[in-house]
């Protein structure tokens, strides 16, 4: 027998019209933020990024491919990792299915990474992943969008990530738990997985300028983690006990 509240169909529709209101001014809330992050001032970038893609070498501009909107998301996946981030992974496994629909929005859609184009190459054909996805390796791209830190800012408490100085899960000390499981499922240790950090960072092309637009980090990817979505609708929600997911090839076979 449900622990859980139940009631009549016609109980559950009036609890339902009540929460809908609710689900409304969310809704607003949520267009009127997105009207505030289209506000923001832009940054114009005069400094010359280099990656690597399968194509070749390429400047951040060459990554618009011929639109005016470039959207990156920050994968973590280090230079001497073995594999990328499982996190980033789950969020990147959305990818395939509308980066096809943003490019035909005038909006580019790429993955970066600081490991070298290689390792990002032979991890995407594992995962069975078709969208563009760079190499930052060696640059200063990571660093200056506060996704890569540095040894010495980690010893000293130098690390700003998510507009704050420390206080995020990946700094505490000890390790948590989750964060030495992550580190290890990518075959690096502790310090050196979280080295690197998740976000995205939106750019635009106006009259041959580039201009960093906006970047989120941390919960601030919520939105973009649609396994997230579907399970906030799902009658348990995210029922999380710790971590749950793994890559996709990593589930035992039902």
């Amino acid at each position: 027998m449900t622990k859980h509240l139940t009631g009549t169909r016609d109980a559950w529709l009036s609890a339902r019209i009540e929460l809908l209101k609710a689900e409304k001014e969310l809704t607003r809330r949520s267009d009127e933020l997105v009207r505030q992050r289209q506000e923001l001032p832009w940054v114009r970038i005069d400094k010359a990024y280099r990656f690597e893609t399968d194509e070749g070498g390429a400047s951040l501009a060459d990554l618009f491919r011929g639109r005016s909107q470039l959207l990156v998301y920050h994968f973590m996946f280090g230079p001497d990792w073995k594999a990328g981030c499982p996190s980033c992974s789950m969020i990147a496994d959305g990818f395939n299915g509308f980066a096809m629909h943003l490019a035909n929005h005038d909006v580019m859609l790429w993955a970066v990474s600081r490991a070298p184009l290689a390792k990002l190459q032979a991890y995407k054909q594992r995962m069975g992943w078709s969208f563009p996805w760079a190499s930052s390796h060696g640059g200063d791209f990571n660093f200056d969008f506060n996704v890569a830190f540095t040894e010495e800012q980690q010893r000293t408490g130098g690390v700003q990530y998510n507009y704050e100085r420390g206080g995020h899960a990946m700094d505490v000390t000890p390790v948590p738990p989750a964060v030495a499981q992550f580190a290890a499922s990518c075959g690096t240790d502790a310090p050196s997985f979280t080295r690197d950090r998740p976000g995205m960072s939106a750019f635009v092309r106006e009259d041959g300028v580039l201009y960093h637009t906006y970047s989120t980090y941390a919960r601030g990817l919520d939105g973009l983690w649609g396994a997230y979505q579907w399970l906030d609708r799902a009658p348990q929600g995210r029922n999380e006990k710790g971590v749950w997911w793994r890559r996709h090839d990593e589930y035992d076979k039902h």
